[in-house]
């Protein structure tokens, strides 16, 4: 071919290159227009969505609100106003929904004329809630907006319960706003839940300190970190007057410990632990360990089963009981009172007592600590009949009644957490359960528990195990677990009528069981 004519070629198609070129980058600076007057026909019809409630029943409403400022919050509260009609009612449940807009043109990017149909998805937050109080009027397409603080204390205030309040906090969703939780709602069981660093120790300090200031109920904490043995020691710097009222309060409280220097000694005698206990001290298995079993209840009703008992008895049996007990150092449990007077259980029937801290975290083996937990709940609930109210607060209750007791003494005392728990509040007594894992807690003991407390918590397990364990409350609400602060938490059952996200206060008493400062970390 001559040069020329392959010239021209390539010219003509360097030619129709470039035109298909310049036709491409028309067509995408078309497409790129199409797709902003998409995305700004959508923002303007999604900011357009007005806040509207409609409630069939005056009881629970459903909502709708733009995602564009949204002020609405989990938990919350909210005012929706309806003519002359107003009501308060609380969000129990906010979601990101998709809804179907109007359908655009929007042109295809190639020929000017060819345009393509998109439907316009419009993003909203769709979600439902609870009347807090009004007529029970249903109503449609009410505004609805958030509530003032105000707003908020008043209605706290149009609704007593004849009952003392206790002062615990504020409320997360309306800041300034004091939460007051139902004294009479500790008639059921509670249970406190919160992973380490949540500030479950201390809050659970500003519950039992305003039980103690503002009713007249018993308590008795097992307490096995020693995190209450300073219950009535008030803190440097409280206000003069209400310290004198706390140290009133906590005049008749007793701490029992095993350290030097305590009060009251944590001690126990030996004839007071049941038959059943002793022998699972002992480790005796009614069947596999029969003949020494047999034994012991023999040597029982001769008396107190004392390492000279069986010594000075002469039988055989006897003398391998005593080998027993030495060898799995029973006898050298500093719980025993020996010759000492009175006892730990003497304190729990004292009319007297307000109430009795037991210090478990005092004594120096987990075999002492599960014996003086069982002694303390056997004598509770054998003394059921004097129907006299008391608070059992069970700290760190994985280890005192645990999904899967490891050895029997701890089995036994899991078995009167579990018969409380399903007995006790025809008696009057009541169940605290305080615990970082929901799971570690026998299911028994968990399940019978009317009142949530629920901090912190990390683990996607156990809050999918809360949200089955504690169906009454909203999931969503204890779905917020993971992102609580320190000192927050959700409380709901008859502790508060509603559902209510609150910080914690200030303590009166000095706080046992603080971390170590990290004064290690500081920068040099």
């Amino acid at each position: 071919m001559p040069a020329r004519s392959t010239g021209a070629a390539a010219a003509a198609t360097l030619a129709a290159m470039s035109a298909a070129g310049t036709q491409e980058h028309n067509g995408a600076q078309t497409l790129a227009h199409g797709l902003e007057r998409y995305r700004t026909l959508r923002r303007e019809l999604e900011a357009a969505i007005l806040p509207l409630a409609t409630s069939l029943d005056g009881r629970r409403f459903t909502f709708q609100a733009s995602l564009h400022g949204l002020e609405l919050r989990l938990g919350g509260y909210v005012v929706m106003e309806h003519g002359e009609r107003r009501a308060l009612g609380q969000v129990l449940d906010l979601e990101l929904h998709q809804a179907p807009g109007a359908e655009i043109d929007v042109p295809s990017g190639g020929d000017e004329d060819t345009r393509l149909k998109a439907g316009i998805t419009l993003r909203l937050a769709r979600g439902s809630g609870a009347l807090l109080e009004g007529d029970e009027t249903p109503f449609h397409d009410a505004t609805l907006r958030p509530a003032a603080p105000e707003e908020v204390r008043a209605w706290l205030r149009r609704r007593p319960s004849g009952h003392a309040s206790l002062d615990v906090g504020e409320l997360v969703r309306a800041p300034g706003v004091p939460c007051a939780l139902d004294a009479g709602g500790f008639d059921r069981h509670t249970f406190l839940c919160g992973q380490s660093g949540s500030g479950k120790t201390y809050s659970l300090g500003v519950v039992l300190e305003q039980l103690l200031l503002q009713t007249s109920l018993r308590i008795v904490v097992l307490d096995p970190n020693s995190d209450f043995a300073r219950l009535a020691s008030v803190r440097e710097g409280t206000d003069a007057a209400l310290a004198q009222r706390y140290r009133t309060a906590t005049s008749a409280l007793a701490v029992h410990t095993a350290r030097a220097g305590g009060a009251a000694r944590l001690r126990f005698r030996l004839e007071e632990i049941g038959p059943v206990a002793q022998a699972a001290l002992l480790r005796l298995d009614p069947i596999a360990d029969r003949e020494e079993h047999a034994e012991l209840t023999r040597l029982l009703a001769e008396g107190p089963a004392t390492s000279e008992a069986m010594m000075s008895s002469g039988r055989p049996g006897a003398r391998a009981l005593a080998l027993r007990a030495h060898n799995l150092g029973v006898e050298r449990f500093s719980v025993w009172a020996r010759e000492e007077p009175g006892s730990t259980l003497d304190a729990l029937q004292d009319p007297s007592t307000r109430g009795v801290i037991v210090d478990l975290g005092s004594l120096s083996t987990p075999q002492e600590q599960a014996l003086a937990a069982e002694a303390v709940l056997g004598q509770l609930w054998r003394q059921r009949e004097s129907r006299r109210p008391v608070l059992i607060v069970i700290d760190e209750a994985h280890n005192v009644c645990p999904a899967s007791p490891a050895d029997p003494i701890t089995a036994l005392a899991t078995g009167h957490a579990i018969r409380i728990a399903a007995e006790g509040r025809k008696f009057g007594l009541y169940l605290l359960v305080s615990t970082q894992r929901p799971q570690k807690v026998h299911e028994n003991v968990l399940t019978q528990c009317d009142n949530l407390l629920l901090m912190r918590l990390n683990s996607a397990a156990d809050t999918a195990f809360a949200q089955e364990a504690f169906s009454f409350v909203p999931p969503r609400l204890i779905g917020l677990a993971s992102s609580f602060r320190q000192g927050e938490s959700l409380v709901a059952g008859k502790l508060s009528p509603q559902p209510a996200l609150l910080r914690f206060g200030a303590r009166v008493s000095e706080e046992g069981g603080t971390d170590v400062p990290a004064t290690w970390a500081a920068a040099g």
